[in-house]
């Protein structure tokens, strides 16, 4: 993730531009399980879990008794805290299911309510010997009305199953999400394998290949500065990158692709973008007027959860959520 989700929560204020050497080589998590548990019956925990999650009642759900509950990165108690104790509906609309029986996960992308104000939920279940052995939520709040209604109904590329012929091996699929990750910390647009049509979304608002301008969000003090930001939103997946509007990411780690649906051709992952911050403004190249943006300022984290559709061996698409959390915070999964 990258623009408007991070703007909204930093409320204009973001981060310095250092890149901090190469990561080490992905790996696929949990490879090689094979739970007795198929798409149908991982699905089925994912609707029976949704539902204990809005009765604020986990009895009933196939829980280990060392189950792991992690929420924004913070270690809580099933059914006692966090979204347990403020869920007030469950999804109805919006919803995309990843599903890795081979690993034993299944992922799911989607719009509910906390105390009656929708917010955006990425939703992690690991499944082993038929128990539920971890769950993560990333929770998305204080979402832009407009954003909101957009997210209506699912994109086309995240609700079709793959041809077999254009499906790939779980790692090389792995490969080419993380290649994401090295092009926004490298801004080089042509380090990760990009369809020419590739859409990326942020919390439900689309950050590139606008038909026409769109206005910032967050007002970032000048005309000029707000008309470079809505330009770069026209932008391809990849020219986007090139322009180096994403320097204010310090670093992209860890980066936790944990969920593998080689049927549907997703990777949904887990970053952790860490923004140490204190530059004031970054360099910008190829957009017209502007040769620097004031992206640079306060530290943050950003957990993200991030589907990208593969299909082809390219990214043709990217949807994409976050919460900010105090710089130097750990995902909550022992990196």
């Amino acid at each position: 993730m990258s623009l408007r989700t991070i703007f909204a929560s930093l409320a204009a204020v973001a981060v310095s531009s250092l890149v901090l050497g190469a990561s080490p080589s992905p790996t696929a998590v949990g490879a090689g399980v094979a739970p007795p548990c198929d798409r149908g019956c991982m699905n089925g925990l994912v609707d029976r879990y949704l539902a204990a999650l809005v009765k604020h009642d986990p009895a009933g759900l196939p829980l280990n008794r060392d189950v792991k509950f992690v929420e924004n990165a913070a270690r809580l108690t099933v059914g006692k805290e966090g979204l347990w104790v403020a869920a007030s509906e469950a999804p109805t609309g919006f919803a995309i299911r990843v599903v890795d029986v081979g690993a034993g996960q299944v992922g799911f992308y989607g719009v509910m309510k906390e105390r009656d104000r929708p917010l955006i939920i990425a939703l992690r279940l690991k499944v082993v010997n038929a128990q539920i052995t971890e769950i993560e939520h990333v929770l998305a709040r204080n979402l832009r009305p407009d954003t909101v209604a957009k997210m209506a109904q699912v994109r086309p590329e995240f609700a079709t199953m793959l041809p077999v012929a254009s499906r790939l091996p779980r790692q090389q699929m792995v490969n080419i999400a993380d290649s994401y990750f090295e092009a926004i910390e490298h801004a080089n647009g042509k380090l990760a394998p990009f369809s020419d049509d590739c859409v990326r979304r942020e919390n439900g608002g689309q950050t590139t290949h606008n038909a026409k301008p769109v206005p910032w969000p967050v007002p970032l003090g000048s005309k000029a500065a707000d008309d470079a930001m809505a330009y770069i939103g026209t932008l391809s997946c990849s020219d986007q990158l090139d322009t180096h509007v994403m320097d204010f990411i310090t670093r992209l780690w860890p980066r936790r692709h944990e969920i593998v649906d080689e049927e549907l051709g997703v990777v949904f992952s887990f970053p952790m973008f860490q923004h140490r911050g204190g530059t004031g403004s970054i360099r910008i190249y190829n957009v017209p007027n502007i040769d620097s943006l004031p992206l640079g300022g306060s530290s943050s984290n950003l957990q993200a959860g991030e589907l990208f559709k593969i299909d082809k061996g390219r990214i043709v698409a990217v949807e994409a959520m976050g919460t900010q959390l105090p710089y130097g915070t750990r995902s909550g999964w022992g990196e």
